[in-house]
């Protein structure tokens, strides 16, 4: 098993720097007064297709040979958009398949970037064993959502950005806290942060009835949910985590701790009245475990991955009632 190096995320820095945005990492001071620590947010809801997942969407279909034509990628949604995003750039077909319960506006904008959508109950069926089947049949590459070394590195330019920021600003972080589903993310970053900044803490941030990562560090093997668990926080409600992931991530990752939906509610509403960004549950986790009492930020300096904005109206108007 090959995994990605510092050095796959440099050349995913290239390849992707035409096609994404370099988001900031916000600052609040009523944010910091209310916490009792230093908290930069890297507000990845203002990255193309409203999520972070376009880095890694974008450096593996722009790493794919020309000949490439149609591409394949399963997702609850913000992979899905990514993906689609990334192909019509590239003028090639996208095929995606998606939850039939996935918000519908994940649905929806994978639709207007462009790609084919192909429903599935995610309860009964394998997406899995839908991909590989549909790729076989229609001659496509497979861009898997997290098992995927071009996926991984794209996602950890992440990691290369917050760095460059703080260097520039002379700014030593002592932990950073980042939501995991299938685990790209938190790799990628992982890789990024740790060659620049090697004592920082990382932490893992998912939802309770979704701590597969957080059960699998403390057994030091892959374990995975409850198939009958459920959270509104669908952009990381995987089965288990990828072995390529855990296999970075158990050499990075500190600790893991686990949200109540109702906080990740109240990370969207704080997100929308401290920072005038808005977070999605699952983008708003690691968030959430702060202003939930989960990580210990008091007179310390704590960068936040809020990693999408793609939430419905009804979901956001549930956490702003919170209020």
């Amino acid at each position: 098993m090959i995994l990605p190096s510092y050095r796959d995320l440099e050349a995913a820095v290239k390849r992707t720097a035409p096609h994404i945005v370099q988001t900031p990492l916000l600052e609040s001071a009523l944010l910091n007064d209310y916490i009792g620590g230093r908290v930069l947010i890297k507000a990845e809801p203002l990255q193309k297709t409203g999520s972070f997942k376009f880095r890694g969407a974008t450096n593996a279909i722009w790493n794919l040979p020309d000949e490439v034509t149609h591409v394949v990628a399963y997702s609850s949604g913000n992979h899905a958009a990514a993906v689609a995003a990334a192909a019509a750039s590239r003028g090639m077909i996208a095929t995606i398949i998606m939850p039939e319960d996935a918000p519908a506006m994940k649905i929806a904008n994978t639709k207007a970037f462009g790609g084919q959508v192909v429903t599935y109950d995610r309860y009964k069926e394998s997406r899995e064993t839908i991909g590989a089947k549909l790729a076989k049949e229609q001659g496509a590459t497979l861009i898997p959502p997290f098992e995927y070394l071009p996926v991984i590195a794209g996602q950890g330019t992440i990691g290369v950005e917050v760095s460059d920021w703080l260097k520039q600003q002379n700014v030593t972080p002592d932990q950073l806290i980042c939501c995991t589903g299938g685990g790209g993310l938190l790799a990628g970053i992982s890789i990024g942060i740790h060659h620049h900044f090697p004592d920082v803490t990382i932490i893992a941030a998912e939802p309770e009835g979704f701590d597969d990562f957080k059960r699998s560090l403390e057994s030091g093997k892959r374990v995975s949910n409850d198939p009958n668990a459920r959270s509104i926080c669908d952009a990381i409600v995987t089965p288990t985590p990828g072995e390529m992931t855990f296999a970075i991530n158990s050499q990075h990752v500190s600790q893991a701790v686990a949200v109540r939906d109702d906080d990740a509610l109240n990370a969207i509403a704080v997100a929308w009245q401290y920072l005038k960004i808005v977070a999605e549950p699952g983008g708003a986790v690691a968030l959430a475990a702060i202003l939930a009492g989960k990580v210990d930020v008091r007179n310390k300096t704590t960068v936040v991955i809020v990693s999408g904005g793609n939430v419905d109206q009804d979901i956001f108007n549930r956490a702003l009632n919170m209020l």
